[in-house]
C-alpha cells in the first residue's frame, strides 16, 4: 500500500507473535510492546538528517555526524500509545513528548478528545504519532488533525497492527503522513476490532479487562 512501510524484522515479528498469544501475561505484554516500540523507532528514524560537527576524541580532533536541527516529538495517543514511550525515549532521550487523549465511543466508533498537551514549539519539530492499533483509523485521523491545527507539518504514524480498512481511511484523510506498522491483518470485525489481531491493547497492557 502506498505510503505504508511494513517493518518485518525477524525480532519484531517474533515478539509480535508472543503478544498475539492470549496466554501472554500483562507484564510480558507490556514489556514486549515497549521492546517492539524501540525496534520500530530505529526504522522510523532511519532518514533523520545529520550535520557534521567538530569534536575531539581522546586521540585527535575530527568531524563527526550529529542529528541536525530541532529534535523529535513523540506523541502517544492515550492510553495504549504510552507503551511505546519508554523504549523510544531510551533511543532519543532528548525528544519532547506530546500527549493526545482520545477514546473510541463504543456506539459510534468515533474518537472523542479529552486531553491534549504539547510542547510550545511543536510546529517546528518532526512529530511521531504512536498508537498500537490502527483499526478504524478514527483515533489516528483525529490525532493528526489536532496536531495539524497546531501547525505541525512534519508527521509520521507508528503502529503495531493495522487493518486494511483503517489504513485506507487514514491515508485518504492524511495522504501526506507515512505509516510504519509491524503487520497488516485480515480485516475488522463488527465491533471494530482487528482480526486476528491481539485483542484490546490497552486492556491487555494495563490488565483492565
Amino acid at each position: 500500500m502506498d505510503g505504508v512501510t511494513l517493518v518485518d524484522h525477524p525480532l519484531i515479528q517474533h515478539k509480535l507473535t508472543l503478544m498475539r498469544n492470549k496466554g501472554t501475561s500483562t507484564k510480558q505484554f507490556r514489556e514486549l510492546l515497549n521492546e517492539i516500540g524501540m525496534l520500530i523507532c530505529y526504522e522510523i528514524t532511519r532518514d533523520l538528517p545529520l550535520e557534521i560537527v567538530d569534536i575531539e576524541t581522546p586521540l585527535a580532533p575530527m568531524k563527526a555526524p550529529s542529528l541536525e536541527g530541532k529534535k523529535l516529538v513523540f506523541a502517544p495517543i492515550l492510553r495504549a500509545g504510552t507503551a511505546f514511550l519508554d523504549g523510544m525515549l531510551n533511543l532519543v532521550p532528548s525528544a519532547r513528548v506530546a500527549f493526545i487523549g482520545l477514546y473510541r465511543d463504543p456506539r459510534t466508533l468515533q474518537s472523542v478528545e479529552y486531553y491534549f498537551k504539547a510542547p510550545e514549539d511543536i510546529a517546528e519539530r518532526l512529530v511521531i504519532v504512536m498508537d498500537p492499533m490502527l483499526a478504524t483509523g478514527n483515533s489516528a485521523i483525529a490525532a493528526v488533525e489536532r496536531l495539524k491545527k497546531r501547525g505541525v507539518s512534519k508527521l509520521r504514524l507508528m503502529c503495531l497492527l493495522a487493518a486494511p480498512e483503517g489504513l485506507r481511511r487514514f491515508r485518504a484523510h492524511h495522504p501526506d503522513v507515512h505509516v510504519w506498522t509491524a503487520a497488516i491483518d485480515s480485516h475488522l470485525n463488527d465491533h471494530g476490532y482487528i482480526v486476528p489481531g491481539l485483542g484490546d491493547a490497552g486492556d491487555r497492557m494495563f490488565g483492565t479487562k
